[in-house]
């Protein structure tokens, strides 16, 4: 969510740098425009001031010409006045067009010519009025000097026309260039004024998109909030924050209560939480801050705090630091009120120790029933034994047959005491597993079990086994009795044949290892040719002292099974039983690799 709203605000960004851009584009291009606009005004001023002096030296010429043609008709030298005022006017003009055209090589080319004309045709004036002040006129010297400044006149009109037909077409081409960009500039402008306001439409639209998950966000973290602060105060722990940079600390409300006070009832400093840390863990806890602001870093502390009404609290705190997008360093933690967990832990010890005196108490019980239970049960069968050997043939009929009875009902008892001293051996912890192959365990087994394999002329038939982390004699025992239940459950006038089957399993293709650990197991079945059970006994037989026929049929306490559920259960293992009757049974345990 926040990559994506940093994205976003990115994409925003950059629309309103694109939008601010073209803004000032335009901005330029109307300056630039406005510019060019005031230039060209400039220059039709200027043509127009230009042309309005070259006019004016015309102006000036004409009325010196016509004084002279007063003067030289009437020889009266008034009309020789506009010929004199005309001269000074003519170089002050000049003196303008020369200001005007500085920048001008060619009209300034052209105004040195203009200029050196003017000059020859006042020159002419003046010659034409000495002759005209003369007694006698020489008349063909007068005609020609005339003639010649009249043509004077005329070139000179040429060249006025020539600089001023210039600065037209100058001011033509200005002209046409700015109708050029006047024409085009207000589409472009309009354009980009167009594409812009998209932008900023866009950028709009995208704000209030933002804006629209900004605040569906903030209510999701109010309520994220107020469900951080209800799991708080019902998982009793507190949150803090510590801003590196500047050395500021913040508590969460439930880090106050779980030091007995109000939210926000003190400021969050490290002196003031001092003040409710038990005294005797006070030096220790400031050493384990002072080297969490070097480590930047906070492993697993614990300590007492003790509330005003003078209640002591166990807590354990953690922190950790993080880097935020603007480089700052921050280390989040959290502390945990774990008094219950050290009140519970301290009455586990006290239930430990009753039950280690409870071990003490039934080893000593298992003493007896192996040795005292069983030595009256040894003097019994003795006396048996001795008064079969010596009074057998002087008892009746019945009193042989309660003599029997008696002898074995001892043997049963001796049987089922042997039994639950097997069963109360098989609870060893792990500790005592030891690396071992389970190929030797198993010639232990058919070792102890030589006898009844011979007289049943059963035959054993075993895959090779791996070598395992397990208690010996407890798996052993789990061999023993598995394969003494196959041979005393076997079929009238039929040799017991047990099949001992090893595979490599994966949990997923069993069901019943759905809620193990392990990965992978290993499979041990034993398959024989007994007389098997009924499928709906499957689970029934492993509970201790069941039994699914009668005593008189086969021999059996009921406790066989139930120790092989309990070894597998000791190794983490599993055990199950399928059947048919008169088909045999599969008896199949699963070991964790």
């Amino acid at each position: 969510m926040a990559a994506k709203f940093l994205k976003s605000a990115v994409f925003t960004k950059v629309i309103f740098v694109v939008s601010l851009f073209l803004i000032l584009f335009i901005a330029g291009l109307g300056y630039k425009h406005m510019t060019e606009v005031s230039e060209s005004q400039e220059s039709v001023m200027h043509t127009y001031k230009v042309n309005v002096e070259l006019e004016q030296i015309l102006s000036y010429l004409k009325d010196a010409e016509t004084g002279q043609r007063g003067f030289i008709i009437t020889q009266d030298s008034i009309y020789l006045e506009p010929f004199f005022e005309g001269r000074g006017k003519i170089n002050n003009t000049f003196a303008e067009l020369k200001q005007l055209t500085k920048d001008d090589r060619e009209q300034t080319e052209n105004l040195r010519l203009l200029n050196e004309l003017i000059e020859e045709r006042l020159e002419y004036f003046q010659i034409a009025s000495t002759y005209a002040l003369k007694d006698q006129t020489d008349l063909l010297r007068f005609k020609k000097v005339f003639f010649e400044g009249k043509m004077t006149m005329d070139a000179i009109r040429v060249k006025l026309n020539e600089m001023i037909l210039l600065e037209n077409e100058r001011l033509l081409k200005r002209k046409q260039a700015y109708e050029s960009i006047s024409n085009i500039t207000p589409l472009f402008l309009f354009g980009l004024i167009v594409f812009t306001l998209l932008l900023l439409y866009l950028s709009y639209a995208r704000i209030s998109v933002n804006l629209d998950k900004i605040t569906a966000s903030n209510k999701e973290l109010n309520v994220f909030k107020e469900l951080t602060n209800q799991s708080e105060m019902i998982n009793k722990h507190g949150s803090w924050r510590w801003n590196v940079n500047t050395d500021e600390f913040s508590f969460s409300d439930n880090l106050f209560r779980l030091l007995g006070e109000q939210p926000n009832s003190f400021a969050p400093t490290i002196e003031n939480f001092m003040r409710f840390v038990h005294p005797e863990d006070v030096e220790t806890l400031k050493d384990q801050v002072a080297q969490m602001k070097v480590d930047m870093d906070l492993p697993f502390i614990y300590y007492r705090v003790v509330h005003k009404n003078g209640t002591i609290r166990y807590l354990k705190a953690y922190g950790k630091s993080i880097m935020d997008t603007e480089g700052n360093v921050q280390l989040l933690g959290t502390t945990t009120d774990i008094t219950d967990e050290i009140d519970s832990f301290n009455a586990l010890q006290k239930r430990n120790k009753e039950l280690e005196l409870n071990n003490k108490e039934l080893a000593a019980f298992n003493y007896v029933a192996s040795h005292d239970l069983q030595e009256p049960l040894r003097k019994i069968q003795t006396f048996l034994s001795r008064l079969e050997d010596s009074e057998a043939t002087s008892l009746t009929e019945k009193g042989q047959t309660y003599m029997q009875r008696i002898n074995v009902a001892a043997s049963r008892m001796r049987l089922l005491i042997d039994d639950l001293l097997q069963y109360s051996r098989s609870s060893k912890s792990d500790e005592d597993k030891v690396p071992s192959d389970l190929n030797e365990l198993l010639q232990s087994a058919l070792i102890e079990l030589e006898e009844p394999i011979e007289n049943n002329q059963a035959e054993i038939v075993a895959d090779p086994l791996p070598e395992l982390q397990v208690v010996p004699f407890q798996i052993q025992q789990l061999f023993i009795n598995l394969i003494g239940n196959a041979l005393k459950y076997r079929k009238e006038e039929t040799a017991p044949v047990v099949r001992i089957q090893y595979s490599s399993v994966d949990k997923t293709d069993h069901p019943i290892l759905s809620q193990s650990v392990a990965e992978r197991f290993h499979k041990i079945d034993f398959k024989d040719n007994g007389i098997g059970f009924e499928s709906e006994y499957g689970e029934k037989i492993f509970t201790l002292f069941t039994r699914l026929h009668n005593k008189d049929e086969y021999s059996g306490t009921g406790i066989g099974l139930a120790i092989c559920r309990k070894i597998t259960d000791n190794h983490r293992g599993h055990i199950t039983a399928t059947a048919t009757p008169g088909s045999g049974a599969i008896f199949t345990i699963y070991l964790p690799e």
